[in-house]
This record gives C-alpha cells, sequence and structure tokens, in this order.
C-alpha cells in the first residue's frame, strides 16, 4: 500500500528559512569583520611606517636596489605563499627574484643562494624552524639577510641586516589562529617594497610590457605597425590620373574598402574609401568621367612604420575612420592599415 505524498508543514518552511536568513546573516557579518580587521592591520603598517619602521623600510629597499645578485624570498605554510607572489611581482617589475623553499633549501636547494644575493625570510613568528635551520649559513656565506616578521625580539629579527615589522593586532579568524591578516600585513609589505624598487629603477611601461609580452599590455606596447600593416603587393594604390573605375577595381582586388591616391614618387597625396563611394552614388550617375583625383581626399592621414600599432588605433579612433596609411621618413607608402589587422592581432 503506497504512502500519500505529504505536504511540508508550514511551521516547517518557515523555520528552514528562518535558519537559512540565519547562516546568511552570520556569514555577512563575518565576511565584514575580516575586511574591517584586514583593512585595520594595513593602515597600522602604513601607520608604523611613519616612524622608525619607515626608516628600516628605506633602508631594505636600497638594499635590494643595490643587490647586485638577485632577491631570494623564503617562508612556509601561509608565509611561503605570501613569498612566492612576493618573488613574482618583484620578477615582473624589475628586480630578479625567486622563491626558494626553506625546507628544499637544507636539502640541496641552499645552493640557490650565493653570496651576492638578498634574501628575504618571512615568518609571521620569527621563529619557524626550517628557516633557523638555513639563515646562519646564509649569514656566513654573506648574503643580505632582511627578515619580516610579527616580533622585534625574535631570532631572526635579531639576525637579520634590517627587519621589516608586520605585526597585527589579531588575525581575522574567529579563532585568532589562521593566517589571515598577518599574511595579508606581509603581502602588502612586499607589494610596497616591489613598488619603491620599480621606482627607484625608473622601471617604465615599456619594461613592464618585456616581461609580459603575451598579456594585453605587452601586445600594445610591443606591437608596431610594421608588424601588422599590408605591404608591398598588398597596399591598394593608384596614380591621380587614374579613372575612378580604374580605382574601384584596384580597391576590388586589394580587399581594404579603399585605395592610397600617390605621385609618381609613390608618396600618398590622397585617399578613396568605400565610404566615398556610398557618398558618391547618391548624386552621381556617370562615373566614367570622373579620375580618381576629382574625387580623392587629399592630404591623408599617414603614420610611420616604426610606431606603435596602439598609435595608430588612437589616430583611426580620434578621425574616426577604419583605414591609415603608412608612410616611412621620406614620406613614401610603404604599408597600409585596416582595423581588423588590428583586432587580429589583439592590439585592441
Amino acid at each position: 500500500m503506497s504512502v500519500p505524498h505529504q505536504k511540508p508543514v508550514p511551521e516547517a518552511l518557515d523555520a528552514d528559512h528562518a535558519a537559512h536568513a540565519a547562516r546568511a546573516g552570520r556569514a555577512l557579518q563575518l565576511g565584514r569583520e575580516t575586511l574591517q580587521i584586514e583593512a585595520d592591520a594595513l593602515l597600522a603598517l602604513k601607520d608604523r611606517l611613519n616612524g622608525a619602521a619607515g626608516v628600516r623600510f628605506s633602508e631594505a629597499v636600497e638594499l635590494l636596489r643595490n643587490c647586485t645578485g638577485r632577491v631570494v624570498i623564503s617562508g612556509i605554510g601561509k608565509s611561503g605563499h605570501i613569498a612566492r607572489k612576493i618573488a613574482a611581482t618583484l620578477a615582473s617589475t624589475g628586480t630578479p627574484a625567486l622563491f626558494v623553499h626553506p625546507a628544499e633549501a637544507a636539502h640541496g636547494d641552499l645552493g640557490m643562494v650565493a653570496q651576492d644575493d638578498a634574501f628575504v625570510a618571512i615568518s609571521n613568528s620569527g621563529e619557524t624552524a626550517e628557516l633557523m635551520a638555513i639563515v646562519p649559513i646564509i649569514k656566513r656565506m654573506g648574503a643580505t639577510l632582511i627578515a619580516m616578521t610579527g616580533h622585534d625580539n625574535s631570532s631572526l629579527a635579531r639576525l637579520a641586516t634590517v627587519h621589516l615589522n608586520v605585526a597585527v593586532d589579531k588575525e581575522a579568524c574567529p579563532l585568532n589562529l589562521a593566517p589571515t591578516a598577518s599574511t595579508t600585513a606581509a603581502l602588502a609589505l612586499g607589494d610596497a617594497l616591489a613598488v619603491a624598487l620599480l621606482d627607484a629603477r625608473g622601471f617604465r611601461e615599456e619594461d613592464f610590457a618585456r616581461s609580459h609580452p603575451g598579456g594585453a599590455l605587452g601586445r600594445r606596447l610591443l606591437t608596431h605597425v610594421h608588424d601588422v600593416m599590408r605591404s608591398g603587393e598588398q597596399i591598394p594604390a593608384v596614380l591621380a590620373s587614374v579613372s575612378l573605375s580604374l580605382a574601384l577595381a584596384e580597391m576590388t582586388r586589394k580587399g581594404m574598402a579603399m585605395t592610397a591616391v600617390v605621385d609618381a614618387d609613390f608618396r600618398p597625396i590622397g585617399v578613396f574609401t568605400d565610404g566615398d563611394l556610398r557618398r558618391l552614388i547618391a548624386h552621381v550617375q556617370d562615373f566614367t568621367r570622373l579620375s580618381i583625383a576629382d574625387v580623392m581626399h587629399a592630404d591623408p592621414r599617414t603614420i610611420g612604420p616604426d610606431q606603435l600599432a596602439v598609435d595608430a588605433v588612437r589616430i583611426m579612433e580620434e578621425s574616426r575612420i577604419n583605414q591609415l596609411l603608412v608612410a616611412d621618413a621620406t614620406g613614401v607608402l610603404v604599408g597600409a592599415l585596416h582595423i581588423h589587422d588590428l583586432t587580429r592581432a589583439k592590439v585592441i
């Protein structure tokens, strides 16, 4: 005998809804408290740099800037994750850097550290056994030691050439156990070091692009007009003396929806586009009587082949055009660009 389906009791639905609302409210409260605790920790760290800690920060920047080797960052556990990120940020902003795991260092990877290197040890307690096992060797080696800890009197702090205090009042974890605010503070101070260093080194957008060639910025700053322009037989071009009909045939063959008009020395003196053709059709019946010189736009916009492709984008946007002629330093036409060429190259 089958049991009939029972509908949920309204009181049970109300209880489930109330429990869900309570969980959502608790989660939101903890989320806000976590962000506030970590924000307070960063503001306290910022204020700390106004005093003696600021002097030590400047000393650390100078040590890293004057380092003739590499910057080696090390830490274990959550501090290890922070160390990896700081090393990556330094490396991408002009400071050669790498991460070394302290436990692996004690079993051979210490050979990655050289006398001319700067070694940055990250440990909230300043007593991490894996770091303390290798730091004395690094000191004897002659490498510069910078420590980032939460305790000025810790073993790491006392051994360091410069100690950067990243102490926080409390962790965001309700149990005050899981590294949260302390790792945020260490990460932020690492970013502060990287930013101060890139400025001191005169690091520019072009330098950043060279270390990020696969990214959007790299494409924008490393791609030149000559990399994407159409050249040689691909360039649509006619002499000013030809008929409009022949110019249209050139536009059709080259597939750029335009043609350059050039003089005898192949210098551009005009341009005619498919937009011009559409406007011409509205009031011209007989094309056979027209030469391209009668209908072209004189003094066309041009760009040099060695300019950045992003400059071509800017010119096209400002002039509200889809094609652009490329002329060399002597004014000779050497290429042509369509907006689609720049799109395919992912410049835009």
